[in-house]
């Protein structure tokens, strides 16, 4: 089962208001399904990939109940606020030993926000209020695990969330059955900025260097006319081109993406528009393979590229091909 996910609500609007809503923060985390059957415990990310060698502490998951289906975040907090550099950083982990030592240094606490099953009974047909009322039953002290508040008053949450410095609020229609792997209207998400997850397609060196990682060329994939992704005549993706990202490579940061994009193959251009000669200077084509997030001002109108991008982390739980249903 893939996750459901929110639509973008109207910024100028906010939240929508009245009793037929709920409103969630939006926490800075990875999405994670949390799938038992017979006292094994899976956590899914975006893409299938099971991370529960990295995070140990979940294991009492587990304990909950021989069969069920959580949806959820897992999130790392810095100094009372969730770090998305640092959750990132724990889904990467696959040693066993690694993971042990990080679960106690920098622990990850699993926000379950939504159940889907339980002993063997599909809940996504049911309204979201059922579900909720359920989850609460299920979850109440168990270690590394919260269910979220929830707010009746979204436009005030919404406030109050920016003034903590917290990612934003998701509104969702209490009628609401689950509806998997669709983008849907009844989950509204409303951030504070504006944080996208791309496709790198190359990359270039940076000035006056020979190798050093410099700026990403990124996009997202290419809508063929039928609802799949676009592909060149060897099975590579298409992507549309949304610019440079330059910002935020600095470090430790920087030197680890490098490190991930050494290991991609080099490719033909994936682009299906030219860029000009000066930004193709020094560049390095790839497949594309990485997704990342990065957080910019939106997107130039006309151009259509991002504005004042800046890298924030490394996607492994998501997959270029989830990324088409947000192409422009």
């Amino acid at each position: 089962m893939r996750p459901m996910l929110a639509t973008p609500g109207d910024p100028r609007t906010g939240p929508p208001a009245g009793a037929s809503w709920a409103h969630e923060i939006k926490w800075d985390g990875i999405r994670v399904l949390a799938d038992v059957h017979g006292g094994r415990l899976r956590l899914l990310t975006r893409s299938g990939r099971d991370i529960a060698v990295a995070l140990p502490e979940l294991q009492s998951l587990a304990t909950v109940g021989e069969d069920l289906l959580l949806d959820g975040e897992a999130v790392t907090m810095i100094g009372g606020r969730p770090s998305f550099s640092h959750v990132v950083d724990r889904v990467h982990t696959t040693s066993a030993t690694a993971a042990a030592q990080l679960a106690r240094t920098r622990p990850v606490t699993y926000l379950a926000f939504d159940l889907l099953r339980l002993d063997g009974l599909d809940l996504t047909g049911l309204p979201w209020t059922a579900r909720r009322s359920a989850l609460e039953d299920l979850l109440d002290d168990v270690p590394g695990v919260q269910v979220p508040p929830v707010f009746d008053d979204g436009r005030q949450l919404l406030a109050a969330t920016g003034e903590q410095g917290l990612e934003g609020v998701v509104s969702k229609r209490r009628s609401a059955p689950y509806q998997p792997g669709r983008r849907s209207p009844d989950w509204l998400k409303f951030p504070h900025r504006d944080r996208r997850s791309v496709v790198v397609g190359g990359w270039r060196v940076q000035t006056g260097t020979a190798d050093r990682l410099g700026a990403l060329h990124v996009g997202l994939p290419v809508d063929d006319g039928s609802g799949a992704a676009a592909r060149d005549d060897r099975g590579r993706l298409r992507l549309t081109y949304l610019g440079r990202v330059g910002s935020g490579l600095a470090g430790r940061a920087g030197d680890r993406l490098q490190a991930v994009l050494r290991q991609v193959p080099v490719a033909p251009y994936p682009f299906t528009t030219d860029i000009p000669r000066p930004e193709a200077a020094g560049s390095t084509w790839l497949e594309p393979q990485v997704v990342v997030d990065v957080a910019s001002l939106g997107i130039t109108p006309g151009l259509g590229r991002l504005r004042q991008p800046s890298f924030q982390g490394v996607r492994p739980d998501v997959a270029p091909e989830d990324l088409l249903e947000v192409a422009p």
